[in-house]
């Protein structure tokens, strides 16, 4: 797939998962990035990378509602924020936890980034979604139900998210905001269970489809 030119990340954006990590929820957008390099399609390669064998196992999985920027724009009003909206896609934020949050002096950036780290599927078109917060969402390790939640659930709407992220910053077209993981993600379990040889992870997502990955 061709890389999007630029992919905002938004975390914590579910209370439950917020809480999970040991954290309160926001009160303001939590934004990171990924780089565009990390972008897969369905049925690519999760690849986990040397470097984060170096801790410890630490790659996990998170799914998430992807919205894809049509045409560029910024200081959009929060009332016709979705008008910008080109489609909506099923991605998964695959995140080194070590990196994440030790590795790189409190940036999340890095441990969101290595190559193989976002899957994505191909947008449908924004019309065929009528409210992107009435959505299920569910992932599935091997099978097993691992994340399940409703976008209704968000702190923090897709709406709110563009007009946010697009003051004073100009958003272009194909870019991509990943709009946050619900709980279940494998760092919150007792015990870890992070991804490894042989996985296969399935993000669906009502009325946009499936993203399937296997690990190795």
């Amino acid at each position: 797939m061709n890389p999007p030119p630029a992919i905002f990340c938004i975390g914590r954006n579910y209370a439950a998962h917020a809480a999970e990590m040991q954290s309160a929820p926001p009160e303001r957008p939590t934004v990171f990035m990924k780089n565009p390099a990390s972008v897969i399609g369905p049925q690519d390669d999760i690849v986990i990378p040397p470097i984060c064998h170096e801790h410890g196992p630490q790659v996990d999985f998170e799914g998430e509602l992807a919205a894809i920027i049509g045409r560029d724009c910024r200081d959009v009003d929060e009332s016709n924020a979705l008008d910008f909206v080109f489609g909506w896609s099923v991605a998964n934020d695959i995140s080194a936890r070590w990196w994440q949050k030790e590795g790189s002096g409190g940036q999340w950036i890095r441990g969101k980034s290595f190559d193989t780290f976002c899957p994505i599927t191909p947008p449908v078109p924004a019309s065929s979604v009528s409210d992107p917060q009435n959505l299920q969402l569910e992932t599935r390790l091997n099978g097993e139900l691992m994340q399940q939640a409703n976008t209704a659930d968000m702190i923090f709407p897709v709406a709110l998210l563009i007009a946010e992220l697009s003051r004073g910053t100009t958003l272009l077209q194909g870019t991509v905001i990943l709009t946050g993981t619900p709980s279940g993600v494998g760092a919150a379990r007792t015990p870890p269970r992070f991804l490894r040889e042989g996985d296969v992870v399935e993000v669906t997502i009502e009325g946009i489809g499936t993203l399937c990955n296997p690990v190795r």
